[in-house]
C-alpha cells in the first residue's frame, strides 16, 4: 500500500510538531530543491536515507515491441535514486 501526500504531510506535521500548512510548505520545497539540483546534475544526498542524481544514458538501438522494427533511441538523461543504510534496515 502506498502513502499519499495528505498521509505523508499528516504525518510530518505530526512529528515534527507543527502544522500541516507548515509541513505542507516544507515538502514541497524539498520537492523543489530535489528537481532543480538534480535538472543540474547535483547529486542530493539524505544521509542514511537516499540519494539522488542524474544519470546519462548512451545513445543505442532498440526495437519497436509491436513491429519487431529496429529503432535508433539517442542519449539522454535518466534518475538514480539510492537506499541509504537506515532505509534498508527499515525494510527488513
Amino acid at each position: 500500500m502506498a502513502i499519499s501526500r495528505s498521509d505523508l504531510v499528516s504525518a510530518l506535521a505530526e512529528k515534527a510538531g507543527t502544522t500541516k500548512t507548515e509541513a505542507d510548505a516544507v515538502l514541497s520545497a524539498l520537492s523543489d530543491v530535489l528537481l532543480d539540483s538534480v535538472g543540474k546534475g547535483e547529486k542530493v544526498s539524505i544521509p542514511g536515507i537516499l540519494s539522488v542524481e542524474r544519470v546519462s544514458r548512451a545513445a543505442r538501438t532498440g526495437r519497436n515491441p509491436s513491429t519487431g522494427e529496429t529503432i535508433e533511441i539517442p542519449a539522454g538523461f535518466g534518475v538514480k535514486v539510492s537506499a541509504g543504510s537506515k532505509l534498508k534496515a527499515a525494510a527488513k
